[in-house]
């Protein structure tokens, strides 16, 4: 009997000094990856045999894996979903281009809720939620960025990125750049906790990929196609399929670096994408693709692995979707979801413990391009109110609405409701200037993306990120970018331009509330487009060139709102130049 008291006595004391241990340890790291239009099919572990990605498949084998997860149609609002925990049609983001991907100032991001609670934060990859401060992921959470604001880039070869808002050089094959400062991230913050978010621009357009990865796939043949064979690009999905081999691959040098420092039992590390493929190929039989509000345009994998606290393996079968992550990543670690606004997202907690959840029945919507659907754990409603059952019908393809009328009925009549109490049309959208002289940032840039071209001027591509204006050729021509200036007071113009030695000269006036700058371009530089060269396939997006830098001089701006008006008083040649961009540069601003 004493025997068994004392065991009992040991149990006890042994209990308390694992609590005690749970207490006292540090708070676990996070690494969230995020892939660029890369299909729920694209991965070796949902069945494709087409490519092989052991290293993503890892995260699965060795954590939990969310068979339904979904997400948004396309790029900006399923970042900002992830962001805030919120359903993006709340959040005033409504395109991916020309300022309508901007995240509300008077959201709460989880990059802000991690480095509020002591945790170092970096961003590197594709943000797409806004450029200039207070847009700008610096003023949204994360003390490090290295990568491009934009919804894609034309170029992934050393390209121009920015670091910080300072507009640098990219050093080689772009995800393996961004993957390479990761490392560096995580190194130095080895002995306190920290958040990364490594948003990989792959495998989005241009169809760019190393030509070791390239090689593996070029000329093969695929077990695993698209239903409709015919709408399939054999030679997109071999580059989409090359890039995700190239991801997978940073992915393992990322899990690499956490086990080789002893951090795998103190780190959580997610893996996901952001939309379903940018093409027709094989993704387990379901409808649609990019952009679709169908099974296929928004169903996305989502793993979660934390070596020896997540049970390793575990399928979990319930619907999740992407706000779900904010509120999980914050149980997980232990920290308070702080926002002031309510969050649309569940902590998927309960999922990953326990084996008999308590988890109340709800319902997901996807939107974008006015096309709604709603999907309960069972059922999808499409665009079109047709009803399909999700577990043997996977396709959408035997609509049962007329023999499920009663649940169709109810869930059409949800969808309106939905539809009339968050659905803005263009013309109620609130007009946002593009934001200029934060007084907390020295840089804010203003690309052609985000301006207005007028006269003969025109984009080098009707997909306006990425782009520069061409055909500058009149007195009569002019660019403007609407804008806020926050903070009054000297700033230094930078100008990123091309053109022709023969038109060297002309005179070129930059306007703001009656303030003007006056510089000339007084050197010839007219490089080639480029990008062509290194395209596995014919992109749809800009070219790029390698334009100078010109620093035009200084301009005093005003407080306030107007538009920043860009033309030529002098022009003796054939035309002014190409533009980029304008990076305006805070000197003594008065708040």
């Amino acid at each position: 009997m004493n025997r068994f008291w004392g065991l009992i006595i040991l149990i006890y004391f042994l209990g308390c000094n694992t609590k005690q241990v749970s207490v006292e340890r540090r708070k676990p790291n996070v690494i969230l990856i995020m892939a660029d239009d890369q299909g729920w099919g694209d991965l070796s572990f949902h069945g494709n045999s087409n490519l092989s990605t052991p290293n993503i498949d890892s995260i699965a084998e060795n954590g939990a894996t969310f068979e339904n997860f979904f997400v948004q149609p396309v790029c900006s609002p399923s970042r900002a979903e992830l962001l805030t925990g919120r359903h993006f049609i709340k959040l005033g983001v409504y395109s991916t281009s020309a300022g309508g991907e901007r995240l509300n100032l008077d959201e709460t991001t989880l990059a802000e809720v991690f480095q509020n609670t002591g945790y170092s934060t970096a961003i590197y990859g594709k943000w797409h939620n806004g450029m200039q401060p207070p847009y700008h992921p610096n003023a949204r959470g994360f003390s490090d960025f290295y990568g491009f604001a934009s919804g894609h880039w034309g170029n992934y070869f050393s390209p121009l990125l920015e670091h910080n808002g300072k507009l640098v050089v990219g050093q080689g094959y772009l995800p393996d750049d961004l993957t390479n400062r990761g490392l560096q991230f995580i190194e130095k913050n080895k002995e306190q906790p920290f958040f990364l978010f490594l948003p990989f621009n792959t495998p989005h357009s241009p169809m760019q990929v190393p030509e070791a990865y390239w090689n593996r796939f070029e000329g093969q043949e695929f077990s695993k196609r698209h239903s409709a064979e015919n709408l399939e690009d054999f030679n997109f999905t071999r580059a989409a399929l090359a890039m995700v081999e190239n991801i997978d691959h940073n992915v393992g040098r990322i899990a690499e670096k956490i086990k080789t420092l002893g951090l795998e039992e103190e780190t959580i590390l997610v893996y996901l994408s952001d939309n379903g493929p940018n093409s027709w190929r094989w993704n387990g039989g379901m409808r649609g693709r990019k952009g679709s509000v169908d099974e296929g345009g928004v169903r996305s994998p989502f793993f979660i692995q934390w070596k020896g606290v997540l049970p390793k393996g575990k399928v979990i079968k319930q619907i999740t979707a992407t706000p779900d992550i904010f509120p999980t990543l914050c149980a997980l670690a232990g920290i308070e979801a702080k926002t002031e606004k309510p969050l649309d997202g569940q902590s998927l907690r309960p999922l990953l413990f326990e084996d008999q959840p308590s988890w109340p029945p709800r319902t997901i919507v996807n939107y974008w391009g006015g096309k709604t659907s709603l999907r309960t754990q069972r059922y999808r409603l499409d665009e079109n109110n047709s009803l399909y059952d999700m577990v043997t019908d996977r396709g959408q393809i035997t609509d049962i609405s007329t023999r499920e009328k009663q649940l169709t009925d109810s869930l059409i009549r949800l969808k309106a409701d939905w539809k009339k109490r968050f659905v803005i049309t263009p013309s109620d959208r609130k007009f946002r200037p593009f934001t200029v002289g934060h007084p907390d940032f020295e840089f804010s840039q203003l690309p052609a993306r985000d301006g207005t071209a007028h006269g003969n001027i025109r984009r080098s591509n009707r997909f306006p990120n990425c782009s520069y204006f061409t055909n500058w050729t009149s007195t009569t021509d002019k660019i403007k970018w609407e804008i806020e200036v926050l903070a009054e007071g000297d700033y230094d113009i930078e100008v990123y331009y091309s053109c022709p030695v023969e038109d060297v000269g002309s005179n070129v006036m930059l306007e703001f509330e009656g303030r003007q700058l006056s510089f000339d371009i007084v050197a010839g530089h007219n490089p080639p487009e480029t990008g062509m060269e290194n395209d596995r396939v014919a992109r749809i997006e800009s070219y790029v060139k390698d334009f100078r830098k010109l620093k035009a001089g200084s301009i005093y701006l005003k407080k306030g709102t107007g538009a920043l008006t860009l033309y030529a008083a002098h022009i003796p040649g054939k035309s002014v130049m190409d533009l980029r961009l304008i990076n305006i540069i805070r000197k003594n601003n008065k708040s």
